[in-house]
């Protein structure tokens, strides 16, 4: 039986809604009329009442003719087997609102699009019970935002092939929101740092260079708030990690309604398997505080910690992310973006041809300054 999904349709046109971050409404792709998140809702309570009383009564009338089609002519169907094995594993069935049109999706896809007649899709059932996340994040910049940003990505990239920005080509842009486990709690200790001075001065002749060693303690506390990591598994750790921070003045109370016109996942990395991460990001928020009061220093490394963690309440929220595939030179290339803020990381090619130029050119004065050298020593 496929899993009950929603469509948010325009109550004026029936067009497909999508929800824009810039204006923070439900906007109809066709008739262009907006609506708030709120009044959606309620819509949608209303239509669900509706649909559940609608669907009681069709059950109590199959029931009541189910007999009649006992006549011996259905068709035998004892040959088919119903059990896909490993090629179903990981995937659900879903029945579009809209066409009808049966959909496979992976198991942790929470809101896609029908591929027959393009509505947006959120499955309800991915949210129910303890799956179902304590906030949202609602996206703010648009897909044409992350397309201008990936451009000025590729700017001032001194070793970045010349023909990469205007050969490659997006492969793939989407919005997806990500989900997230939120940590709160405390952080009590103390951390040893080795701490350098370095001091230049003029003595008769000489210069002299002198370097002083130090060992610098620092005690105290940090409480902590929704440290985020990420729990998909599809998503690059690094990445997720390297466009924070979000700005969680805008978090609001989880709605289904923020979702069409994007992707979702429910998690598929537990608050257990989670657990290391969030701790090495918890206690490093400690010693990042710590590492901060020590000033007046060449250089200040970590030598030891003594870090004892107070564990607090985990939210499970979802935030947004813009996921860009590019292709050069037969090689794929992905970036992401923070759908908040708009930090954007990624890796890009390097150019081997400029990066020897480059080469020569640090080189080359080097390599004239010793040739004068030694023609001096030879005189």
């Amino acid at each position: 039986m496929a899993t009950k999904i929603t469509n948010y349709q325009c109550p004026a046109c029936t067009g497909p809604l999508h929800f824009v971050g810039e204006s923070g409404k439900l906007e109809c792709d066709y008739c262009g009329t907006s609506f708030d998140v709120e009044e959606i809702e309620a819509l949608y309570a209303e239509k669900e009442q509706k649909s559940e009383k609608a669907a009681e009564d069709a059950t109590d009338a199959v029931d009541a003719t189910a007999s009649d089609s006992k006549d011996g002519s259905e068709w035998d169907i004892s040959d088919l087997n119903e059990n896909w094995g490993a090629d179903i594993e990981g995937m659900r069935a879903y029945s579009c609102p809209s066409c009808g049109a049966e959909l496979i999706c992976d198991e942790t896809t929470a809101a896609t699009s029908c591929p027959y007649c393009g509505n947006p899709t959120v499955i309800q059932g991915q949210f129910s019970g303890i799956l179902k996340p304590d906030y949202i994040l609602p996206f703010k910049l648009s897909k044409e935002d992350a397309i201008a940003a990936l451009k000025k990505h590729y700017l001032k990239k001194p070793l970045l092939p010349s023909t990469f920005s205007k050969a490659n080509h997006l492969e793939e842009i989407k919005g997806v929101y990500v989900p997230f486990w939120m940590y709160d709690g405390k952080a009590d200790g103390s951390v040893q740092f080795h701490a350098v001075k370095v001091r230049e001065y003029t003595s008769g002749d000489y210069e002299i260079t002198e370097t002083s060693h130090y060992d610098v303690s620092r005690k105290g506390s940090i409480a902590f708030e929704k440290i985020p990591v990420d729990a998909s598994s599809k998503m690059p750790d690094d990445y997720m990690d390297s466009i924070e921070p979000y700005d969680y003045s805008d978090l609001k109370p989880f709605s289904t309604a923020y979702l069409p016109g994007f992707l979702a996942d429910k998690y598929d990395v537990s608050v257990e398997e989670s657990r290391e991460r969030a701790d090495i990001r918890c206690a490093g928020s400690l010693v990042n505080a710590l590492r901060d009061t020590v000033k007046g220093y060449a250089s200040c490394d970590e030598t030891d910690r003594n870090i004892k963690l107070t564990r607090g309440k985990v939210h499970y929220a979802l935030l947004p992310v813009w996921i860009l595939n590019t292709k050069w030179d037969g090689k794929d290339f992905l970036f992401a973006m923070n759908g908040q803020t708009g930090k954007i990381v990624g890796n890009l090619p390097v150019s081997t041809k400029r990066l020897i130029g480059l080469f020569v050119a640090i080189a080359a004065p080097l390599v004239a300054l010793s040739v004068i050298a030694i023609v001096l020593m030879v005189r």
